[in-house]
């Protein structure tokens, strides 16, 4: 199941936080698309993926939006 997480319009570290909170209700083999458009997601998200297990299949950046996938482990 992959859940998005719209962050758009959000700073650091808020869409942090609402990740954590969203992963918190799912389980492992789940995804979750995150949707930002601060550009510290692309520092601040790998980061806390590493730090709790979980891992990040693609980052996509365009000029207005940033997509980060992310699987749940």
């Amino acid at each position: 199941m992959d859940t998005i997480l719209d962050a758009r319009k959000l700073l650091c570290p808020l869409p942090v936080i609402r990740l954590q909170q969203t992963i918190q209700k799912l389980t492992t083999g789940n995804t979750v698309t995150v949707l930002a458009t601060d550009p510290g997601v692309l520092y601040d998200i790998p980061a806390w993926c590493r730090i709790h297990g979980h891992a990040v299949l693609e980052t996509e950046r365009s000029k207005t939006e940033i997509r980060i996938k992310i699987a749940i482990q």
